[in-house]
């Protein structure tokens, strides 16, 4: 059976997670992380997990949820739970790391999407460990990543139109996830 990553380095987009406990190891219940979001993380685009739920533990600094359109700040030790269908992102608005225990449930094939997208992190950075630059090919990289898991992530901003065509374009300049 291929080891699974222990720690996915995705410094170039201000993420660090490490892998606690891995579906394998929950059996199937779950897929936890403890974050690092490194100072000014944006997060993620909004989106929704249709048949998981999110939860979210600061154990350190200071963590801003968007549910539903609305941010709340979560401080050292306060918890929030983003249920199915529940559309959401987070930030760190801290000049210092933030770190968040992460639990996905069911782990589902979330660890396969952080997976790839750290590998997609590494094949556009280079290996380098400068801020990713958001452009067409990035964002058609993670368009496909988001269409090969959408089970799993499925986004709201950008909507679900654009990441099919973007899904699309990738397909014909023959990329892969």
């Amino acid at each position: 059976m291929p080891s699974i990553k222990k720690t996915l380095d995705m410094t170039p987009v201000g993420m660090i997670f490490h892998i606690v406990k891995t579906p394998m190891e929950t059996n199937g219940e779950t897929l936890e992380m403890e974050w690092e979001l490194l100072p000014g993380n944006d997060g993620t685009p909004v989106h929704i997990h249709p048949y998981a739920i999110e939860s979210y533990k600061v154990l350190e600094g200071q963590l801003e949820v968007n549910t539903n359109g609305e941010w709340k700040t979560l401080k050292q030790g306060e918890e929030l739970t983003v249920n199915k269908g529940v559309p959401h992102t987070f930030r760190n608005p801290l000049d210092t790391v933030t770190r968040v225990y992460n639990i996905h449930s069911p782990a589902m094939k979330f660890y396969n999407y952080f997976e790839g997208l750290c590998n997609i992190v590494d094949k556009l950075s280079s290996g380098k460990k400068e801020k990713l630059k958001m452009n067409l090919i990035a964002v058609t990289y993670l368009s496909m990543l988001m269409k090969k898991y959408k089970e799993e992530m499925v986004s709201v901003n950008p909507p679900g139109f654009v990441i099919s065509v973007m899904n699309r374009v990738g397909k014909i300049m023959g990329l892969k996830v």
